[in-house]
């Protein structure tokens, strides 16, 4: 089975995006990742509600929420409404466990996001709330960034407890993304690979192709 492609719209003309995202979709992208941004747990302010709203009333693609933004908890119902997959950072505050439960109670598949500093056993515990966990392969807040190759320790170190425990998760990877890295990352045990930068250019279908043939 090829890995998944989650298109994140950092990297897209927020003017076109309703012809990008249909340009996405003929590519093959299965989900569209969508970064919510406060400008407090990460130095950079992205879009909100209003943005996603429009989003899935112009597209059927699943939507890969991931917040990173303050004390996540208190906008999940606002956020629920919309997505498919809905991430929170687990360094973001808050119980995290009743956030993902509270997640899963509004019918969304719960995502749990670790940032570089922070190593897959601290999460263990937290994977059967689990239904997809997100590497960042970068320091989340901007898009463009190189990939750091320790994440592909912490994929594996997630793919193994994931696979010895039995359980039934999705392994994501977010950052620097492209025909050299995502190999690697698919390689480590990544089943969905976010990809930015990397998908909007003259080569958008080429490279959609590409990650899915991984």
């Amino acid at each position: 089975m090829s890995v998944q492609l989650s298109v994140s719209l950092l990297g897209s003309d927020y003017l076109n995006l309703k012809e990008d995202i249909a340009r996405l979709k003929s590519a093959g992208a299965d989900m569209l990742h969508l970064d919510v941004m406060d400008g407090i747990f990460v130095p950079n302010i992205s879009f909100g509600v209003p943005v996603i709203k429009s989003i899935k009333k112009h597209s059927d693609l699943p939507l890969d929420i991931h917040l990173m933004i303050d004390r996540p908890y208190r906008y999940i119902k606002d956020f629920a409404v919309y997505a498919d997959y809905l991430g929170i950072h687990y360094e973001a505050g808050g119980d995290v466990a009743e956030t993902l439960k509270e997640i899963r109670g509004l019918g969304c598949k719960s995502c749990l996001t670790i940032k570089p500093c922070t190593e897959p056993r601290e999460i263990f515990s937290l994977l059967p709330l689990c239904d997809m966990v997100l590497v960042m392969s970068v320091e989340p807040g901007f898009g463009g960034q190189s990939f750091m190759p320790s994440a592909l320790d912490k994929l594996s170190a997630l793919k193994k407890e994931i696979k010895d425990k039995g359980y039934n998760i999705l392994l994501e990877v977010d950052g620097g993304i492209n025909k050299e890295t995502a190999p690697l990352a698919a390689d480590a045990g990544a089943d969905v690979l976010v990809a930015g930068n990397f998908m909007f250019s003259d080569a958008l279908e080429q490279n959609a192709a590409f990650i899915k043939s991984l």
